[in-house]
């Protein structure tokens, strides 16, 4: 076979060029500091990528969700202890009203109680983000009325419970809203007007229509009443103690179940951290290259990409045969 010296150019260029290709490669890595710029690069690589941005776009969806569930029951938790205090101010004063301690300064202490329960109503309806907390479904509208009767109908119980939940992991879900009438209550009233407690009850369309009301209002509203004569009522004031008793002690669970709830997405939030500092690691891992090791291939490629110009210059001596060949 003739080797011509028009074969040898042609083999010298194509050497040529693929050392360059191959610098040129070398070169955009170092330059982006990518394994890879496009999925012919590293099919396999690419493929992993786009697996390990999916997870960590998830886990960022899961983070948001976690975060907007923790403010929503900080929100609520507040709220409680808004409540909470009211009614310990409430107990205050029944202490001392059955005690005597204020029985001369009635319409002062009427007065404040009545500025209680107003509160009382306006902390029912909370919003968060525009949203009534203590509304189930129903973000749209406040719980209680200007008198502390129910506005809107709430399904507390059996499959419909209006609860909103939240996904913070993959099968993992928590319970953020907490419905008014476990905070807030309802009564019913006997022949003698004692009021019994209600806190797991259903408000229907009827209640709401009928004007079914509030039990903590309803407690301060009794003991307000009780104030109104000239002389406090005291076997009134003796019941008030009790049912603000039993308020608290339903406020305080109420609390506790949602102390319970922040404590859990408190960790729910550093695993979700932690997953997402372990995909992006994963992600550099697959994509970045290790610069130390992409300086000594550059250095290489540029040499092999200067010989062989340098060793093509020497082989190959242009004159007219060359072009005759």
């Amino acid at each position: 076979m003739r080797i011509t010296n028009g074969m040898m150019i042609n083999n010298m260029l194509y050497n040529v060029n693929q050392n360059l290709a191959r610098l040129e490669k070398i070169n955009q890595q170092y330059s982006t500091q990518k394994k890879f710029s496009l999925p012919s690069d590293d099919p396999i690589g690419v493929s992993k990528s786009l697996k390990f941005n999916t997870d960590l776009s998830k886990i960022a969806q899961y983070k948001r969700n976690a975060e907007d569930a923790d403010a929503w029951m900080t929100e609520t938790e507040s709220a409680l202890t808004e409540i909470e205090t009211i009614f310990q101010r409430a107990n205050e004063l029944a202490v001392q009203m059955a005690n005597g301690t204020y029985k001369d300064d009635l319409k002062n202490t009427k007065e404040e109680i009545d500025q209680m329960k107003e509160h009382l109503i306006q902390i029912s309806n909370t919003t968060y983000a525009g949203r009534y907390i203590f509304s189930g479904f129903k973000t749209d509208q406040p719980l209680l009325d200007d008198d502390g009767n129910y506005a809107i109908p709430l399904t507390m119980n059996g499959d419909n419970t209006e609860v909103f939940q939240y996904n913070v992991g993959v099968s993992e879900s928590v319970k953020v809203n907490t419905l008014g009438g476990r905070v807030f209550g309802t009564y019913t009233t006997d022949a003698s007007g004692n009021i019994t407690e209600d806190f797991s009850s259903n408000i229907t369309q009827d209640d709401v229509a009928s004007g079914k009301g509030s039990y903590l209002v309803e407690v301060l509203q009794k003991f307000s009443d009780a104030l109104g004569g000239t002389e406090p009522v005291e076997d009134e004031i003796q019941n008030t103690i009790g049912r603000i008793k039993t308020s608290l002690n339903q406020i305080l669970s109420v609390k506790s179940e949602i102390g319970a709830k922040v404590n859990r997405l408190e960790l729910t939030q550093k695993k979700l951290n932690s997953q997402v500092q372990s995909t992006k690691e994963l992600i550099s891992d697959n994509e970045d290259v290790d610069l130390f090791e992409i300086v000594i291939s550059l250095y290489k490629e540029e040499n092999v990409y200067t010989a062989s110009l340098s060793a093509g210059a020497k082989i190959i001596q242009p004159s007219l045969l060359d072009f005759l060949s």
